[in-house]
């Protein structure tokens, strides 16, 4: 693979350079976060799609330390860029109204947006303890905006999260 733009990377080493567990990585790929061609019975993603999931360049081998360590790559931050991180937890919902809620919340952050830095979110369900955890990371300003919205959806006078599902035992409300 002598073309530098050509190079593909195979999900381990993803994996290594964004210090997650490879079947984190798997996982984007098959959700379709990160773009990778299957090659036989693997995956490879190309330094691209690499940049596009992380917002920075992947750097060539030539920077490697000597102890065959791969690095990461640190992008220069722009002056007075903010990023900001937030954890939402949302107690007592019901199964169906976290779906609603997550794909409401996700639609909004992939629409048209004049922004360079897109808010990134991911949303976890926990069935057992009905409880939903929305993790934005972004601008203060779109997190913010975000948030906002949120907290309107879960707003007593809204009923666009009212159960219509049977598992919260007929109680009527997703959130108490």
């Amino acid at each position: 693979m002598g073309n530098d733009e050509r190079e593909l990377y195979s999900v381990g080493e993803v994996a290594e350079l964004l210090g997650l567990h490879v079947r984190t990585v798997r996982n984007y790929v098959r959700e379709g976060r990160l773009k990778a061609v299957r090659i036989g019975k693997q995956y490879r993603i190309s330094k691209e799609n690499f940049a596009a999931l992380t917002g920075r360049p992947v750097d060539g081998t030539a920077d490697r330390p000597a102890d065959g360590t791969v690095p990461v790559p640190t992008p220069a931050p722009a002056p007075g860029h903010v990023e900001v991180s937030s954890i939402v937890q949302i107690d007592a919902l019901g199964p169906d109204a976290a779906h609603r809620l997550s794909t409401f919340v996700t639609a909004s952050t992939r629409s048209a947006r004049d922004t360079a830095d897109p808010l990134r979110v991911q949303t976890v369900y926990d069935k057992e303890r009905t409880r939903m955890k929305i993790v934005i990371l972004g601008g203060a300003a779109a997190t913010a905006d975000l948030l906002h919205m949120i907290d309107g959806l879960l707003g007593p006078d809204n009923d666009l999260l009212a159960s219509t599902d049977t598992s919260t035992g007929g109680q009527g409300a997703d959130r108490a």
